[in-house]
């Protein structure tokens, strides 16, 4: 009989030989597989840097409206004290109070300011000059630094022309526009929509389009007397109707559980969400097309839809990142759509201010539709 040192060394040998195999296998595989390693190692790099970068708490580049109808030094100082750092940047110079209250409603700016005509006679009167501030209110987080900004800085402008301490100088009177309470839910559940909307879209069609070769039955399908087209529309038709179910789900969520306003036109609402919906399915036949099973594709799904997230506007503004970031973010689809969402959500405006951003889905929705379908047969044949 064996002691049992001996067998508990006999254990231990036998378990490191074939731990030790198991562990040769895997990497065999993992170095067989270049897809999943340029994933595992570019993927997470790429993403720290866009996310430290992208997501910042700090409000920048904020647009400025300024209505001034003083038109004396004074004024002029006030407002190079608004544009002295990086916080406001002048965006126009408005003609009259409905073209800057406009700009506020179509987005155009974030601040409008209107400096009365008697602003320089209230200043040497030693009494409070009223200066109008209209803030778009549609980012809860960011109309609120912006307020602080505002509120900070005409304060530090009455310490400068009045060192003595006497009655407030200029009284800022700030109007917030479209979201008078701040709600933070009525900035975050549109972009929460359009980044929900993005994954399951994109996730679904890849895994659905790949179902077939995952599983071996791709021979099969091929020998049915159906063409590759209809293939592919028997592939995407169901899960466009299933996705914009869950475009009407999302909206009463916002509605009725948030309080998120509809101020817009359900129509045209549906329309913009049905070309978004084709260009996250497109998307998800693409990843289907490079991807040779369902863990590949749920893999490269997350290295494809992360930076259009991050990159959207969704969860941060797009003022506070870098130059080059906000660049990019324009030629996000996501960003235009999350555009699109709180436009008609919050400031109930049509196509005669979102035409821009529904020309850039449809441009997106051909480019991707075209290519992906031309992939997904060119894979058939």
């Amino acid at each position: 009989m064996k002691h049992p040192v001996f067998q508990v060394q006999q254990f231990f040998r036998f378990f490191n030989v074939r731990l030790i195999a198991l562990i040769r296998k895997e990497i065999a595989q993992i170095r067989r597989n270049k897809q999943l390693i340029f994933l595992l190692t570019v993927s997470p790099i790429l993403q720290l840097l866009i996310f430290g970068f992208a997501v910042s708490p700090e409000v920048n580049h904020l647009q400025l409206g300024v209505l001034d109808y003083a038109h004396v030094p004074e004024s002029r100082e006030l407002i190079a004290a608004f544009t002295a750092n990086q916080v406001f940047e002048i965006h126009t110079q408005a003609g009259d109070r409905t073209t800057l209250i406009e700009q506020v409603r179509q987005g155009e700016i974030d601040v409008g300011i209107i400096i009365p005509p008697d602003f320089n006679t209230t200043l040497r009167r030693n009494q409070s000059a009223d200066v109008q501030v209209f803030i778009d209110g549609v980012n809860a987080y960011t109309a609120g630094v912006a307020n602080g900004y505002v509120s900070q800085i005409i304060s530090n402008y009455n310490r400068r022309i009045a060192p003595v301490p006497i009655a407030l100088t200029i009284e800022p009177h700030v109007i917030f526009r479209y979201n008078p309470g701040l709600e933070s839910s009525w900035f975050f559940v549109p972009g929460v929509m359009g980044t929900v909307l993005t994954l399951v879209s994109s996730l679904a069609s890849a895994v659905e389009a790949v179902r077939e070769k995952d599983e071996g039955t791709l021979e099969q399908v091929l020998m049915t007397p159906a063409n590759a087209l209809e293939i592919l529309l028997a592939k995407v038709i169901p899960l466009f109707a299933l996705l914009l179910a869950d475009v009407l789900l999302a909206l009463a969520i916002a509605r009725y559980i948030f309080h998120v306003p509809f101020r817009g036109s359900i129509l045209l609402f549906m329309l913009l969400s049905s070309i978004y919906v084709l260009i996250g399915i497109s998307i998800g036949m693409l990843l289907a097309t490079i991807s040779s099973n369902k863990r590949q594709t749920i893999l490269t799904s997350f290295f494809i839809n992360s930076p259009l997230v991050m990159l959207s506007g969704a969860l941060s503004a797009t003022e506070s990142m870098p130059a080059f970031f906000r660049t990019l973010s324009h030629i996000n689809p996501l960003y235009h759509y999350i555009q699109i969402v709180r436009g008609i959500l919050l400031r109930g405006v049509g196509l005669e201010v979102l035409w821009s951003n529904a020309l850039v889905l449809m441009f997106f929705a051909a480019v991707l539709l075209t290519t992906s379908s031309w992939q997904f047969r060119r894979q058939l044949v």
